[in-house]
Order: C-alpha cells, then structure tokens, then sequence
C-alpha cells in the first residue's frame, strides 16, 4: 500500500521557540495573539488560544545560549534566521504599534508596505501583514 493512499496520522500542534527567558517571550506572544498560558514549568511554556477558538499552540524553552537571528543576514558567521511567525492583521499600523508597545521592535528593514517586520522580546523576526487581494 502507498503512503499516499493512506491518511497521514501526524498533525502539526505546536511550535516551539527557543529563547534566553521562555516565560518573557510566553507573555509576550499570549497578549500579542490573545493567547493564554495552557501550561507552565521553570523552563517551558505553552500558550494557545481559548478553548474552541482555531490557532496554532505556541510553546517557549529557556536556553540560556541562545543566540537572536541577524535578519536581514549581513555575513556569513551571522546567526541565521532558522524561522519567522507570519500574524494575520486587520489594521497593519494600529497592530504595529501595539506590537511595539507590547515590547517588540520594529525592524530597520521593511521589504513590503503591506508587511511589517519587528523583533520580539528575545530578537526573533516575525511578520504582521495584512491581506490585500482574496
């Protein structure tokens, strides 16, 4: 039997971020997406939406050798970015600012008008974006 023929019984639940402080970068991201704090230990976070609500669960580990990404990449050495977070908005700069005063940066760089790129807390890029054609 191929594998196409049968259904895949693996499913994507959570995404797991790295960070210097994982509660830090938990709360931030739980008021940034109105998510809240599903579990929590020393180390480790998780965070996702309210029960019945669809999203992907977010969950934060302390490393404390963590290095942040440089984005956009300048050299070779550079510690590379190994992933983003792209958050649907509808209002692009009232988001950006919440995001900002949440305690994200805002990304020297901006590659399109309808994106922004900020940092979080622990310097990982993420993207806020609107959608502007269906």
């Amino acid at each position: 039997m191929s594998s196409a023929s049968v259904p895949p019984s693996a499913r994507l639940s959570t995404v797991v971020l790295d960070a210097r402080d994982a509660h830090e970068l938990a709360h931030f991201y739980a008021r940034l997406l109105g998510y809240e704090v599903r579990a929590e230990e020393p180390h480790w976070v998780l965070i996702g939406p309210s029960d019945g609500v669809a999203g992907t669960a977010l969950a934060f580990e302390t490393e404390p050798a963590y290095v942040p990404p440089v984005w956009p990449t300048r050299n070779a050495g550079d510690q590379q970015m190994m992933l983003h977070l792209d958050v649907e908005v509808d209002d692009l700069e009232a988001e950006t600012a919440r995001a900002v005063a949440e305690g994200a940066t805002l990304a020297g760089h901006q590659p399109q008008a309808d994106v922004r790129v900020l940092f979080d807390p622990s310097g990982h890029p993420f993207c806020l974006w609107v959608r502007t054609s269906q």
